[in-house]
Formats: C-alpha cells, structure tokens, sequence
C-alpha cells in the first residue's frame, strides 16, 4: 500500500509539469472545471476521448489553545501532502462516467498519544486507521458514478461530489467530503436550476471508506466513535445503536431551486430530509443593485428545522448535553440570518447577523454550515440553541499583483446557562490568496486565526466553561493539471 501511495504521488507529480490546465481553483479551495469531455459515436472514443483532472496539494496546520486542559485539549500540528487524479470518460448517447482518486500523507504530525486531541488538523487522516493500524494517511476512491447527461440535465449514480445547501464538499482540507446516492440536476426550467436527489451513504473528508450518513457511532470500542459520523457538527445523540433498536435507516432526501445568478433578484429554497428523524426548509433571497458605481446587495435567510422523532432520541443539544434547553425532547428550531453587502472595483464589505432561535440546536452534520455568508467565521460552529452571531468582513482583490486578502471579524453570543454550548468569544479572521503569473495553476493560501473568549463563563449547573481562546494557522498550495 505504501508503494502504491508512493508511485501514485510520483506520477500526479510527473504529469502535473507536463500537462496544461483543465480547472481553476476557487477562493473555497473547491475546483471549476474549464474544459469537459465531449460527446462521442464510439466505444472506443468514449475512452481515448476523456479527460484527466490532476491536482497537487499541501496543507499545514498549527493550533495552539491558550489554556491546555489534561485529557480535553492540546496544541497540534500537522501536515497533509498528496493530491487527487480524476478521469472523466467521453459521452455516448448521453452515457458518462467518472472515478477520482484522493490521497493524503502525513509527513509531519503530532505523537500517537495526542491523536484525540486533533482540532483542525484532523482532516487530512484518519484517526481510526492510526489508531487501529498504526498508519498516517489515507487514500481514497472518492468519485465513481456513472452519469446520463442531456443539454440541460444530469442524472448521476454513485459516489459523488453535491453541493447544496445542506451537503458540501468543503474541500479545504485534503480529501473533499461526498456521497453515494442519486442526484438530478436540470436546467429544463427557465433561468432556474433545480437539483434533487436520495443519499445513501457519505465519506467524511477524514475516511477512506462510506458510512453511515446521520449515525454517531456508539460500540464499545475505544476508537469506535471514529468509524461512522463523527464530524464535529454531527448530533452525538444519534447513535448507531438507537437507530437500528427502531429500524431506523438514516437516508438523505433534498430538493433545491435556485434561479440564474446572474439576476439581480436571487432567491433559493431547500428541502432536506432525513425521514422519521427530521428535515430542514430553507428560504434564501438576494437583491442586488448597482448605484454611482457602487453595488449594494441585501440578503436574508430563514431555515426551519422539523422535528419527526430525533428529538426524542437524541435530545435538543448536539453533545447531548440539555441543560437550560427548554424542551429537552424536541429538535424544532429556527435560523434568521440578514447580511449588506457593498462594494466597488476590486473591494467588498459585508456585514452580517446570524440569531437561532431559543429552542433546539441547528442539525447540520454534512459539512455544511447554516451561518455561512451571514454570520459564520472559519472553524466556529455558531448554530446552537440561543447564539446570536455578528460579523464585519472585508475583501480586496489587487489585481495585477493576483493577491486576494480577505479580513473577518465575529462577535460570538452563546447561552452562558447552556452547558453544552462554549463560551462567548471574538473571532480575527485572515485569509490570503496569491496565484503566481511565473508558474501558471499555482495557488497559495494562507490562514490566520485568533479567537478570544470568554474565560469566566459559569452555565447553570455551576460549572465553568472551558476558555475558546486559540491561535489557528494554515498554509495550503494547490497546483493543477
């Protein structure tokens, strides 16, 4: 397995320096595809007509707490190096397929002993297979579907990357977060797009095989906890075992419509639901207009979670922990989130507001965050039972010099009677994004974070919650082919 890792670097490597860009790489780490396959009348076209995607990639990670706690918190960090070769067949009557292989080594990491401690760096390996055998990295056949494809709609079978409101591929780590299900996506509507689909299985960026989708993994075993869902957003009261005492498969319905981005009027509404557990209706709108030079653009959003029997399995809160929650068995809650932006030329301000209402915590375990764009910073998981969420952000593109730098700045209100909820705390936010007119396809990033909170918060049970301060730094290249 090591050999193959090892020639499989070699060769992404080798091919990058030869062959010419087919992607662009996104401010979200996430890839746009420049050129497709095209459709073809032959078998043997339909091979020797596909398209190779390669990207190479680097990502390091510092976390340092300011408060370190025995057996709860520790600094880390560690480094992912590998990349991904992705083939895309021709078409033919309307036929595709796809299959993407991920790799992630880790050249550079914590001790053994620290493995539980992982923050940020956990994404790029998994923890299970360190624990249970020892081996750093992970490598992992992430896409494989076969799609039918018309002029304005795609049907796709399989493993795959989705992108909706409520499942992202949130690819700013190694291996992208995906899923195995079908999805349609058409555009047979005017101006509109409308995706829908059945999900079955996911595989968290830190996995090299699926899983269950919305099951937290409770077996006896020290590391069990690792195999199935155990994002950190994912509801830790939907175990493994309660599921399947109730016959309960946890499978993954959605529908999504959105109309053309290019309008100045920009609505979005989705439906995601996990059947006798619960769903999620969200409703988006966007308005945009252009003044003196300037453009303004208001937005708001309202997301309304359904409880169909989660609550009473699993509880209000996310970590199980109900305390100061006023119905402890229920999961219905709300999200209210208004953003303004303005901007001109190369510059962008956005202010935003995020408020969950006081009932269950928001369930979003498909590395998704429902705050996103609204009031929502890098690594804070802001949708709890009663948190109200402020941000101001800047973005400045210089141009010529192909630098992008990106400041954010968040107020944090949690419930300081929740036990099961953090501290309050403020969150400085840089990012920087150079590409390198020298070495075409090259991109670098990199991330600061400095988060300070509040270290004398006491919850209603008396005890004092741990203190949020930390420092997180990130650096990334990407290089694609």
């Amino acid at each position: 397995m090591q050999r193959f890792k090892l020639f499989f670097l070699i060769i992404v490597w080798t091919v990058s320096l030869l062959a010419n860009a087919k992607q662009h790489l996104n401010n979200n780490s996430t890839v746009s595809y420049l050129a497709s396959p095209a459709m073809v009348d032959s078998m043997s076209d339909f091979f020797l007509e596909g398209i190779f995607y390669g990207r190479f990639r680097l990502n390091s990670f510092s976390f340092d707490w300011d408060e370190e706690v025995a057996d709860k918190r520790r600094d880390h960090q560690t480094m992912g190096v590998g990349g991904s070769l992705t083939y895309q067949t021709a078409y033919l009557d309307g036929w595709g397929a796809t299959a993407g292989l991920y790799t992630s080594q880790n050249p550079w990491h914590s001790r053994d002993a620290n493995l539980k401690y992982y923050k940020v760096g956990k994404g790029v390996m998994s923890r299970y297979k360190v624990a249970t055998q020892g081996e750093y990295g992970l490598t992992a056949l992430a896409q494989s579907y076969l799609e039918y494809r018309t002029s304005k709609t795609s049907l796709k079978i399989g493993r795959q990357v989705i992108e909706t409101q409520m499942t992202k591929t949130n690819d700013i780590k190694m291996i992208p977060n995906t899923f195995e299900g079908i999805t349609l996506e058409s555009k047979e509507l005017e101006k509109h797009k409308i995706k829908l689909g059945l999900l079955t299985k996911q595989k968290l960026r830190d996995h090299d095989s699926f899983h269950h989708l919305f099951a937290y993994d409770d077996g006896e075993g020290e590391f069990d906890k690792w195999r199935e869902n155990d994002d950190t957003a994912m509801h830790q009261g939907m175990t493994l075992s309660k599921l399947r005492e109730k016959g309960i498969q946890d499978r993954l319905l959605f529908f999504e419509i959105a109309n053309a981005k290019d309008e100045n009027w920009n609505y979005m509404f989705n439906y995601t639901l996990v059947p006798q557990l619960f769903a999620s209706s969200t409703l988006d709108l966007t308005y945009q207009w252009e003044q003196n030079g300037f453009i303004f653009s208001p937005s708001f959003r309202y997301m309304h979670q359904f409880d169909h029997g989660a609550g009473k399995i699993g509880g209000a809160n996310l970590k199980t922990n109900t305390i100061a929650y006023r119905n402890k068995e229920s999961v219905e809650a709300d999200l209210y989130a208004v953003r303004f932006d303005v901007g001109r030329d190369n510059w962008r301000i956005r202010t935003g507001l995020s408020k969950i209402a006081d009932k269950a915590d928001i369930i979003s375990p498909w590395r998704a965050f429902p705050t996103n764009g609204y009031g929502y910073t890098l690594l804070q998981y802001n949708w709890y039972s009663n948190t109200t969420s402020y941000v101001v952000q800047g973005d400045y593109n210089f141009g010529k010099e192909n630098l992008h730098a990106q400041v954010r700045i968040g107020i944090q209100d949690f419930d300081d009677q929740k036990s099961g909820v953090q501290a309050d705390s403020n969150v400085f936010q840089l990012d920087l994004i150079k590409s390198f007119d020298s070495v075409p396809n090259l991109y670098a990033k990199l991330r600061m974070v400095r988060v300070v909170g509040d270290s004398h918060t006491f919850a209603l049970d008396g005890k004092q919650k741990l203190n949020p301060s930390y420092k997180d730094i990130r650096f990334e290249l990407n290089y694609l082919f």
